[in-house]
């Protein structure tokens, strides 16, 4: 149950951090952009009404809402009892990839739900190309993924090799 604990927490941490810097974007960048490295990096609040990139932003409301908040919530409590289930037989790694996933699901659901779209603001670009804006929850989201694949094709790989060898005998 300390593991499970521990996926709580993180996903509390992510949920209270990604809401954190959301506010304060919104109340140091609504009427502003911060450069804080010329031609590489600035803050700029940008609303996204859509998924990742944008995707769906097109949508009719009701349907965008619908489709966004139902498959966040989906996600989120299908990760959630996964770890809850499996705790003691995940590697940390994915325990914790799992929880940065979580954490960031719901705050851009806290987002879709209270105020209609997500709050972004970490804008990378080189030089006039950009990055689509992002924000915490989706650098969570973006990192749990990771860890998740690097540990599924790095590690379990090598743990499952190890333990399918036979030796032979001497």
């Amino acid at each position: 149950m300390k593991r499970f604990y521990l996926f709580l927490a993180i996903v509390f941490f992510i949920i209270f951090l990604d809401i954190l810097t959301k506010e304060l974007a919104e109340r140091f960048l609504a009427d502003k952009n911060i450069t804080l490295i010329p031609g590489f990096f600035d803050l700029t609040l940008v609303w996204n009404r859509g998924a990742a990139f944008g995707i769906l932003a097109q949508a009719p409301e009701f349907v965008r809402k619908l489709v966004l908040i139902f498959a966040s919530l989906i996600a989120v409590l299908l990760a959630i009892i996964y770890a809850y289930k499996k705790q003691n037989s995940l590697h940390p790694i994915q325990l914790y990839a799992l929880a940065l996933i979580s954490g960031g699901a719901l705050g851009n659901l806290y987002d879709r739900i209270f105020l209609g779209a997500v709050r972004d603001f970490i804008d990378w670009h080189i030089k006039n190309y950009h990055w689509p804006a992002f924000n915490i929850a989706d650098s969570a989201i973006t990192l749990g993924i990771v860890m998740f694949v690097v540990y599924e094709i790095f590690f379990k790989k090598k743990k499952k090799g190890i333990e399918g060898e036979t030796i032979p005998p001497q």
